[in-house]
C-alpha cells in the first residue's frame, strides 16, 4: 500500500495506535500522510513523540492515552505541552506497566487484566474511571483492573517486512509495536524495506519477527520513514532538525515542512540541512 491509501482507510473519531517510542521508531511517513487529510477528533494511544506532538499542533487530538510524551535528547514534547496546557486535549495518564498490560488485555481480547502499578499513586486520583478488582482467591489481594486499550487501527514502523505483513526490527528494542498491531482491528507497518519473506530470517534472531501476517491489514514500503525520529540501525535520529521543530511556532513548521506530499517534505528537510551549512 502507500501511505495514502492507509489513510483513505481511517476516518474521524476513530481510536489510532502509534508504535515507536518517544523519538524512536515512529511511523513518522505514516503520520504526516494523516496530518494531511482531514481526519481529526482522534483518540491516540502512544507512548508519545512527535507523532504526538505534530497531531496535538494541527488539532487532529480529543484525547490522549500515555504513558510520556518526550523527544528523548529533549525531555518534554514542546507541542503536546502547548495543546496540554491550554486545554485542547484530554489526557488518561497511565503509568507505564499499566500501559503494557493495558495493550496485552487488548491483545488478548480481555476486558482488563489486574496489576499492582498504579496502586498507592495519583494515577488512581488522576484517571477516575479506573476500578480495581479483588483476587477470588484465598489471598484476597487487591489490583487495579487495567482496561482495554483496544484500538480501530495501529500505525508502526520497522526496519524490514515482507508483503504479507509479518515484520522485522533490526534495532535494541521491540518496543510494544507487535502488542499494538495485535491490539487493534486493523493494522498498518511501513517499513524501511520490503525484502522477501526468506531474506526476514537471514541473519536475524527469531525475536525480531514479533509483528506476524495475520494481525497486520497493510505494509508501506517508506524509506527513511521513520526521520526524524530514529531507526536503529539504519540511522540515528536527526537531532538538528529535532531541534528545528521543537523551537519552530507550528504555523511555521507546517507550512514549510508539512504544505505537501512526503516528497515535498523530503525535499524540504534536504533544503533546509543546505542552508546550516
Amino acid at each position: 500500500m502507500t501511505a495514502d491509501e492507509v489513510v483513505a482507510r481511517l476516518r474521524s473519531g476513530m481510536t489510532i495506535g502509534i508504535g515507536g517510542w518517544g523519538s524512536r521508531r515512529k511511523p513518522m511517513t505514516l503520520v504526516r500522510a494523516l496530518l494531511r487529510s482531514e481526519i481529526t477528533d482522534l483518540t491516540v494511544i502512544s507512548c508519545g513523540g512527535p507523532d504526538v506532538g505534530l497531531l496535538a499542533a494541527a488539532g487532529r487530538i480529543r484525547r490522549l492515552v500515555a504513558a510520556f510524551v518526550t523527544l528523548d535528547s529533549l525531555p518534554l514534547e514542546p507541542h503536546f505541552r502547548a495543546a496540554r496546557e491550554s486545554g485542547a486535549l484530554a489526557l488518561t495518564e497511565l503509568d507505564e506497566a499499566m500501559f503494557l498490560w493495558g495493550l496485552h488485555a487488548a491483545a488478548n481480547r480481555l476486558p482488563f487484566l489486574p496489576a499492582r502499578a498504579g496502586l498507592g499513586s495519583d494515577v488512581m486520583r488522576a484517571v477516575p474511571g479506573l476500578r480495581t478488582v479483588r483476587s477470588p482467591y484465598d489471598d484476597g489481594e487487591e489490583f487495579v483492573a487495567v482496561p482495554a486499550l483496544r484500538m480501530d487501527a495501529a500505525l508502526v514502523h520497522v526496519n524490514r517486512a515482507d508483503r504479507l505483513g509479518n515484520g522485522q526490527y533490526l534495532g535494541p528494542d521491540p518496543y510494544f509495536d507487535d502488542l499494538f498491531c495485535r491490539a487493534a482491528d486493523t493494522a498498518y507497518v511501513s517499513c524501511e524495506q520490503c525484502v522477501a519473506t526468506a531474506a526476514l530470517t537471514e541473519d536475524a534472531a527469531p525475536q525480531t519477527l514479533l509483528i506476524q501476517r495475520q494481525y497486520v491489514t497493510g505494509v508501506v514500503e517508506a524509506p527513511n520513514g521513520a526521520h526524524f525520529t530514529s531507526c536503529a540501525p539504519d540511522y540515528a535520529r536527526d537531532e538538528a532538525f529535532q531541534r528545528l521543530y521543537a523551537t519552530t511556532p507550528w504555523p511555521a513548521f507546517a507550512g514549510r515542512f508539512l504544505a505537501g506530499g512526503e516528497g515535498a517534505y523530503r525535499d524540504a528537510v534536504r533544503a533546509w540541512h543546505e542552508e546550516e551549512k
